[in-house]
């Protein structure tokens, strides 16, 4: 096997398209619904809590990082519980 195919880094968006494709093949045939605000809410509740982890809980600089402000953020991180 090729070393640098154990090294190199997958696309965000190959990442989502791998888990859609198996959140819908565990769904073995039924109708998915609501879909565009499972997926959206899942992806920004795992950032946030991802982010927020990396930058040892401090909020202004999640915010910098994440291209929003404190507000936002902690106002997000109460509608997901991810308060701290």
């Amino acid at each position: 096997m090729d070393p640098k195919l154990d090294t190199e880094p997958m696309p965000l968006s190959d990442c989502v398209e791998l888990v859609v494709q198996q959140y819908l093949t565990d769904l073995q045939g039924e109708t998915p619904s609501n879909m565009h605000r499972l997926v959206m809410e899942a992806v920004e509740r795992a950032l946030l809590d991802t982010v927020l982890q990396r930058c040892a809980g401090q909020r202004g600089v999640a915010a910098q990082w994440l291209g929003i402000n404190r507000n936002t953020l902690r106002k997000k991180l109460q509608s997901y519980g991810l308060e701290t």
